[in-house]
C-alpha cells in the first residue's frame, strides 16, 4: 500500500512539474520579439498578457498570445486527464501551468495575470463553465470596456457557476474542477493587486489605451 502511495504520490509530482514547465513558456515574450515588436516588458504595464501585447498596437500579435496562453492551460489539463483518466491530475496539471504562468521561472518568477491561461483552463475542464465565465467577462467588458474589470468579475463567477447553475442543468462539476476554479480565481485577484486599487481610485486604462 505504501508503495502505490509513493507511486501516485510520484505520479502526481510529475504532472505538477510536467505543468508548470509548459505554463512557463512566455508566449508574449516571445512573440513580440520575433514580431519586431520589441519587449513587452518595456511596454505599457508591463504585463506579458495580450492585453498589453494589444498596447503594442499589434492586434495579430495580442490574439496569437491570447490563443496560445489559453492553449497551454488547456493541454495541460487535457493530456494529464487523458493519459492517467483522472479529473484529479488534469486539475493539478493545469493548476501547475497556471502557476508557471504566473511565475515563470524563465523570467525570473514575473510572470502575467493568468486570464487566459485561466479561460483555456476552464473551456478545458468543462467546456460550459468555460463558456459563461467567457460570456461574463465579454458582457462586462462590452459595458464598461475595462478589461481588468472584466476579469475579476468573470474569476469571481466562474466557481459559483460550477456549483449552481451547471448542477441545475444535469452537470455537475467535478470536485477538483470546483477546486482549479476557486484556486485560479484567488490568484487571479492576488495578480490584480494594482489594478483592483486603480479601479477603487477610477484610474484603471480601459480597453485599447495605451498605458503610460
Amino acid at each position: 500500500m505504501e508503495d502505490l502511495a509513493g507511486a501516485a504520490l510520484g505520479t502526481l509530482g510529475l504532472v505538477a512539474v510536467a505543468g508548470y514547465l509548459l505554463g512557463s513558456i512566455p508566449f508574449g515574450v516571445i512573440i513580440t520579439r520575433l514580431g519586431g515588436a520589441g519587449d513587452v516588458r518595456a511596454i505599457g504595464s508591463g504585463n506579458i498578457g495580450a492585453t498589453n501585447v494589444l498596447r503594442t498596437g499589434r492586434k495579430d500579435l495580442a490574439l496569437a498570445t491570447l490563443i496560445l496562453d489559453a492553449g497551454k492551460g488547456a493541454v495541460a489539463l487535457l493530456l494529464a486527464r487523458w493519459l492517467f483518466g483522472s479529473e484529479a491530475a488534469g486539475a493539478i496539471a493545469g493548476a501547475s501551468a497556471f502557476i508557471g504562468h504566473l511565475f515563470p521561472v524563465w523570467l525570473g518568477f514575473k510572470g502575467g495575470k493568468g486570464v487566459a491561461t485561466f479561460f483555456g483552463l476552464l473551456i478545458a475542464a468543462l467546456w460550459p463553465l468555460g463558456l459563461m465565465a467567457g460570456a461574463i467577462w465579454i458582457l462586462t467588458a462590452f459595458l464598461f470596456r475595462i478589461s481588468s474589470l472584466s476579469a475579476l468579475t468573470a474569476a469571481a463567477a466562474a466557481p459559483l457557476l460550477a456549483l449552481l447553475p451547471l448542477a441545475v442543468l444535469g452537470l455537475p462539476a467535478p470536485a477538483p474542477i470546483i477546486l482549479l476554479a476557486v484556486f485560479t480565481a484567488l490568484l487571479i485577484y492576488v495578480r490584480h493587486a494594482a489594478n483592483i486599487a486603480r479601479l477603487l481610485k477610477g484610474t484603471e486604462p480601459r480597453i485599447g489605451a495605451k498605458a503610460a
